[in-house]
């Protein structure tokens, strides 16, 4: 794009700035959320809670196969 056009574009910058972080902000938390360490340690605190009896059985299972799930989507082929 030429100097014309980007001075065109000038009041519109903005406006593409907040969508480059919006996206930028999104990646970050969507890979923050299925980073396996992360899930790992969730799984970890999940069954401590259980055995110290905060949770009952029914709660771990649902937890578990929603972290086991989130496991899942960021490795597809395992």
């Amino acid at each position: 794009m030429g100097l014309l056009g980007e001075l065109l574009l000038l009041p519109v910058a903005p406006v593409r700035g907040t969508g480059w972080v919006l996206r930028q902000v999104v990646a970050e938390a969507e890979r923050q959320y299925y980073d396996p360490s992360a899930i790992q340690r969730e799984l970890s605190l999940l069954e401590r809670r259980l055995e110290a009896g905060e949770i009952d059985e029914a709660e771990f299972d649902r937890r578990e196969d929603e972290l086991l799930d989130r496991l899942e989507k960021r490795n597809p082929t395992t």
